[in-house]
Parts: C-alpha cells; structure tokens; sequence
C-alpha cells in the first residue's frame, strides 16, 4: 500500500506543517459527498490513532485512516498551478468515474 507525493507536493505540505507547529502530518481520505460518491479530504493533523497507516517522504508524514486507505492505496498526490490557481491534483489508480465538475469519484464495487 501506497501514497506518493510529487515534489511539489512535498514542499507545499512542508508549508502548511511549518505554519502550524502543532501538526505532525497531513491527513488524506475521502468522505462521502458530491454527486458521484466520494470527494478527497485534507487537512493537517495533529494526532495520528493506532490504526492511521503513516506513509513518509522526504521527511513529510502522510497519515491515511483504515476507512479511506482501500479507495486510495496507490494515489499520487501532485501541487499545481494554473494561472492563479493552486490546487493539490490527485492521480488515483482506484477511480472509475468522475463527476463533470472533477470534485467527486466513484470507485468500482468490490
């Protein structure tokens, strides 16, 4: 099981945990919501429970709760910018579909 962060992505994370001296690591997950099924979730954490799995790169902790880690096993999170936008960009091997708006995806029913 796998989490992969872009360079990018490292050094962004790298910002919000400096800003916030309390957090230990980025949380990621889903949660149920949006018109297809599941939407991302991220936030910076300042606990990680027994039964988190912990992924590290680059000295960056990537903590992923039991519920969420089958829908995002092997996602490579990316930052880009585009124009004046900026946004953490997911790369998940696990989505079947998305919605038209990119803010939801389904994932096939094992």
């Amino acid at each position: 099981m796998t989490i992969h962060l872009t360079d990018s992505a490292v050094a962004r994370v790298r910002q919000f945990l400096h800003a916030d001296p309390n957090a230990q690591a980025l949380r990621f997950g889903v949660k149920r919501t949006g018109c297809s099924g599941y939407a991302y979730t991220v936030e910076l954490t300042d606990s990680i429970a027994a039964n988190d799995r912990v992924f590290e790169q680059d000295g960056v902790r990537v903590v992923v709760g039991p519920e969420s880690l089958p829908l995002v096993d092997g996602t490579e999170i990316d930052f880009g910018k585009e124009g004046l936008n900026a946004a953490f960009v997911f790369r998940n091997p696990n989505v079947a579909a998305e919605c038209g708006c990119g803010e939801s995806f389904t994932v096939e029913e094992q």
